[in-house]
């Protein structure tokens, strides 16, 4: 018998590879929010490229976190389910 309680906690591997998929798709936002500014932007566009870049990478970030969120709880769920 395998004496550890029961969880539903997903494995350490797959929380690293939820944080990583976050941080891409965070970089990738706002390179793609920094890019759209700058092929419209004509003249100094500092402050509009930055806000394009937290806006995308924030967006994008928080998108992904709902992903990753609902797939590490599927994951947890099917690990109980084959437990018992």
């Amino acid at each position: 018998m395998n004496d550890r309680p029961l969880s539903a906690l997903p494995s350490t591997a797959a929380r690293i590879v939820a944080f990583a998929s976050i941080v891409i798709a965070g970089l990738a936002g706002g390179t793609i929010g920094y890019a759209l500014v700058d092929v419209q932007c004509t003249g100094d566009c500092a402050v509009p490229s930055g806000l394009a870049m937290l806006i995308g990478s924030v967006s994008f970030a928080g998108g992904m976190s709902v992903v990753a969120v609902l797939g590490l709880r599927a994951m947890g769920e099917w690990r109980e389910r084959g437990d018992k």
